[in-house]
């Protein structure tokens, strides 16, 4: 691994696709090679409004891949009344949930974090608009119209997520069709090198409806004949469209190293560019056009990483399957990989439209998102429905080859990199370098012999219930997560709900069990009360006093341990008492703890020590007391 820091940091990461309501969903689909178009019989089509016309002429092909429970919103987390919610488009309503997924997915509360967070996304056209608000203009309530303005209008799609969501670095739309979620990527990372974004969010979300719905198809055109996407085939007439969302968390590198965020994958190098007038037409591809924009992002990563064309081992390519696109944007990658190699088929070829569609705005991202999965899992997913390359496709002379079942991505010595295609309806191109981020994570190492506060919140009883469940999913999932790690995680990197539970816990098992539901003593749940809480101090007399009293805490919280040393250091130059040996780890004789000498000064400087490190976690005392008696032998 490099150990240039001149990089962007993906921390955190969250999306929802056709078969797949989450992120380990879709990597299982791509891993095993599922397609999650949907076929729709004609009582399906017809019943979604598709006209009887079209649901019984053989052209109409009744495919695409749909999200589940688009319908579904809590608008009340989002300070948004039902009929608000009603009058929005699901681009934004889902966007915003998906915001809020990536945040959590990275660990930060926008509210308490201090930093300028930017974000960066587009989507498609409103269907919502079109066909649900507009037709029933005239039954909204004036005062409602603005809301239906704002909840259908791509020009509020961004800014209304950074107000429900108090982002206050830039919030910029970003539309270039196609290719949008990937130059929003690109626009993040240009916001975070240039200092304006502390943090950077960047996704795209396509959804159309009615979602049970096909379409007409026509020879020469984009779309396919049979509801499949077959990406560089011979047989590739065209693309199927699907929706879906994802959203990605991005940070300086140096900065998320030094604040020890997980990193899932590191951009090394991103590139936007458009083809001008240097094509048949509008619409047509270009291949000077993405040439340029590949060889732009990989100049990029080679001056910042040393990164070439010889170093990637898997391209997610565009790959809508269109006869005219798929050779271009071959010709393309082939003429950009050649100017730095001559080696032949070392570098797989795919693409996620093969899975799941064509997504539009959305589809940098997805794949954008299989890509850093694929880093992650060290796998690369088989591109689906290939059986021989499109005849103006020259695979075995190329620098490329299409795996159609899962590979192992060994690397030898060499670090795992790929890069992403993203090619815009209009002629704006992007392109990024990913690097694997598997070395750069800082191993961590769990002190089993301290119990972890395990922190949840939610804002009903039945919610707190479902994420319980749901961590316990999590801990019983992954092994390799760290007790400590998901304590700190719930209590710094969470919003807090009204409804809370606590638990105590040694170990996972322990964590689990409690969790699930068993009855435990370590475990308490109840309701914030509207009226802030206050703190108040207690502090003990003589008489509580231990031998090696304080020393666990000493031995594992730095605060706590340098407010002691600097007590007893004091304690020792000025007064000439020596409490070092009294409270050593290593000293075992007790009978310091009967004599008042060292007793009084030693609980004093336990009770200071302790409430520092409270202090430091967010409680400060409102009330003090103290023992009568210790405050009349302390001279208080």
């Amino acid at each position: 691994m490099n150990s240039d820091m001149n990089g962007i940091a993906l921390i955190g990461m969250a999306g929802r696709f056709p078969g797949a309501q989450n992120l380990d969903e879709y990597w299982r689909n791509l891993r095993d090679g599922v397609e999650t178009i949907s076929k729709f019989s004609k009582e399906e089509l017809l019943s979604h409004r598709v006209s009887k016309q079209d649901a019984l002429n053989p052209r109409y092909v009744p495919a695409r891949g749909i999200l589940e429970n688009v319908e579904s919103f809590d608008a009340g987390l989002f300070g948004m009344t039902i009929r608000e919610a009603e009058l929005t488009d699901p681009q934004h309503r889902i966007l915003l949930e998906c915001v809020w997924e990536a945040l959590e997915n990275g660990g930060y509360d926008t509210e308490t974090y201090p930093g300028k967070v930017g974000l960066y996304a587009g989507c498609t056209m409103s269907t919502y608009f079109f066909d649900n608000i507009y037709p029933n203009w005239s039954r909204i309530p004036l005062a409602n119209t603005l809301y239906a303005a704002i909840g259908n209008d791509k020009d509020y799609l961004t800014t209304r997520v950074s107000y429900k969501l108090n982002l206050k670095g830039p919030s910029i739309n970003v539309q270039t069709a196609c290719s949008t979620s990937l130059v929003a990527v690109h626009m993040a990372c240009q916001s975070l090198l240039s200092g304006e974004s502390d943090m950077a969010l960047a996704g795209g979300v396509s959804i159309q409806l009615p979602q049970k719905s096909g379409y007409m198809y026509q020879e020469g055109g984009i779309k396919s004949p049979d509801g499949h996407c077959r990406s560089f085939d011979i047989d590739g007439k065209g693309t199927v469209f699907g929706n879906g969302v994802g959203v990605v968390l991005l940070k300086r590198l140096r900065d998320a190293i030094e604040d020890r965020d997980t990193i899932h994958a590191i951009i090394r190098g991103s590139a936007v560019n458009n083809d001008g007038a240097s094509k048949a037409g509008f619409t047509a591809p270009s291949a000077s056009g993405q040439k340029e924009v590949i060889l732009e992002a990989f100049g990029q990563a080679a001056q910042i990483s040393g990164i070439q064309p010889s170093s990637i081992g898997y391209v997610e390519a565009h790959g809508s399957a269109t006869p005219l696109g798929d050779p271009i944007e071959f010709l393309a990658l082939k003429d950009a990989f050649r100017r730095s190699t001559d080696k032949i088929q070392f570098c797989a070829l795919g693409s996620v439209k093969s899975n799941i569609g064509h997504m539009d705005a959305a589809a940098g991202i997805a794949g954008l998102l299989k890509t850093v999965l694929a880093l992650k899992k060290r796998t690369i997913p088989p591109t689906l429905h290939f059986r021989q390359a499109n005849p103006h496709i020259d695979l075995e002379g190329s620098p490329f080859f299409i795996n159609t079942e899962a590979i192992e991505w060994n690397s030898g010595s060499e670090r795992r990199c790929a890069s992403v295609s993203a090619f815009g309806l209009g002629g704006t191109n992007a392109h990024v370098i990913l690097e694997e981020a598997e070395a750069l994570q800082e191993e961590r190492i769990e002190q089993s012999d301290l119990p972890y506060l395990i922190v949840l919140s939610a804002r009903s009883e039945q919610a707190l219930t479902h994420n319980s469940v749901a961590l316990a999913d999590h801990l019983e999932s992954r092994p390799e997560s760290l007790l400590n790690d998901v304590a700190f995680t719930l209590q710094v990197g969470r919003r807090n709900h009204n409804h809370r539970q606590a638990i105590v816990a040694k170990d996972r098992e322990v964590a689990i069990t409690a969790l699930r539901g068993e009855k435990s003593s370590s475990v308490r749940r109840g309701s914030k009360k509207e009226a802030p809480f206050e703190t108040s101090f207690l502090f003990a007399g003589q008489a509580s006093q231990h031998h090696k009293m304080g020393m666990r805490l000493y031995a594992h919280q730095p605060l706590f341990r340098r407010e002691f040393d600097m007590c007893l250091e004091y304690l020792r130059n000025e007064c000439g008492l020596d409490l070092v040996t009294r409270f050593s780890l290593a000293g075992e004789d007790s009978s310091w703890v009967e004599e008042t000498s060292y007793v009084q000064p030693a609980l004093f400087v336990l009770e200071y020590s302790l409430s520092c490190l409270w202090i430091s976690l967010g409680l400060p005392p409102k009330a003090m007391l103290f023992c009568p008696r210790c405050i009349a032998a302390r001279g208080y």
